[in-house]
């Protein structure tokens, strides 16, 4: 009975200690780019977005800066949409600065996540199970935020924190509204300017309810957010247990619809086979909004840990026609 007891426990410290070595693994070197087909748009011609958020930089972290260094040139995009928590202290606004360089070429946009102002700090990882749990300590540390943002800015950037703006974009009209993190409770939508493009997007960074009702209604064709970390610890085949927002779980990441199923009848891409998605969605006659949630590129320094949920960007190819079928996800 001893030996039968002792065995087992071997046998559950080893599984244990592969799981945890796994999830290590996969936060540290298991990036990927996700690609995805928004089709049919209202864009007049074919334009390539990068989805990029929750990168969590610090130097010291080589393979994750190579990726993000890579991106330029992997993905070609047209358009860069940055969903916030770029930092993870304040040494890291060089190091992102650098490593983004060749997209900062590019036409871009930007909003910011909470770790962008205060760096990150141990948390009880149970807290995210209690709605009313604290999210950020009473004395944090600030980070060069403003700092950041100017340097984006000087780069041709749109910040919109609580803004709008516009771009055009291979001739491609762009309008966007954002919003500062709703996270934190620091989203205000801007006043309507009244100005639509070809493209009508909403960028923010914490997907909440009011945030994804307050983009529909304001017109937004598509919806980009991060946050999330596609749950970060996730079952496999189940998917995500968290949001750390009050999304239903299956709605952790990916691309999916708002406030039911997708424009074209799909509830979400990628779907695990056992996620909890609704047999009904919610349908008001109206047309859905088309929404992103990236499950980010990083992992707070005290939780460097993803659990079947590869950090990853997005790739979101917009079309008047399906010019291209989604692919599989790509190392």
């Amino acid at each position: 009975m001893l030996r039968t007891g002792l065995a087992a426990l071997g046998v559950a410290t080893a599984a244990g200690a592969g799981v945890l070595g796994w999830s290590l693994a996969q936060a540290a070197w298991g990036h990927r780019i996700r690609e995805l087909d928004l089709t049919p748009s209202p864009a007049p011609a074919e334009l390539t977005v990068l989805h990029l958020s929750d990168m969590h930089l610090l130097p010291r972290l080589a393979a994750r800066r190579r990726f993000l260094r890579s991106l330029a040139e992997r993905t070609r995009p047209d358009l860069v949409v940055f969903t916030g928590d770029a930092l993870a202290s304040p040494a890291a606004v060089p190091a992102v600065l650098r490593d983004m360089d060749a997209l900062l070429d590019l036409p871009g946009v930007f909003v910011f996540g909470s770790n962008d102002y205060v760096g990150p700090s141990f948390k009880n990882p149970l807290q995210y199970f209690r709605k009313s749990a604290p999210t950020h300590r009473s004395e944090p540390q600030k980070l060069p935020a403003e700092a950041f943002a100017d340097a984006l800015r000087r780069r041709g950037w749109l910040d919109l924190r609580n803004a709008r703006g516009q771009l055009t974009v291979k001739g491609v009209e762009l309008s966007f509204v954002g919003v500062d993190d709703p996270h934190i409770d620091l989203d205000s939508l801007p006043a309507d300017d009244g100005l639509r493009g070809h493209l009508h997007i909403g960028v923010g960074h914490a997907p909440y309810l009011r945030t994804l009702d307050e983009f529909r209604a304001d017109g937004c064709d598509v919806a980009l957010f991060g946050h999330t970390h596609g749950g970060q610890i996730c079952v496999p085949g189940y998917g995500a247990l968290v949001t750390n927002s009050d999304l239903p779980t299956w709605r952790a990441s990916g691309l999916q619809g708002w406030p039911g199923l997708r424009p074209d009848g799909l509830a979400i891409t990628p779907r695990p086979p056992f996620a909890p998605v609704p047999p009904v969605l919610p349908d008001d006659g109206r047309e859905p909004m088309w929404v992103n949630i990236s499950a980010g590129l990083g992992t707070s320094p005290y939780a460097p840990i993803r659990l079947a949920c590869p950090p990853e960007v997005s790739v979101v190819r917009f079309a008047p026609v399906g010019f291209r079928s989604e692919a599989e996800p790509r190392i």
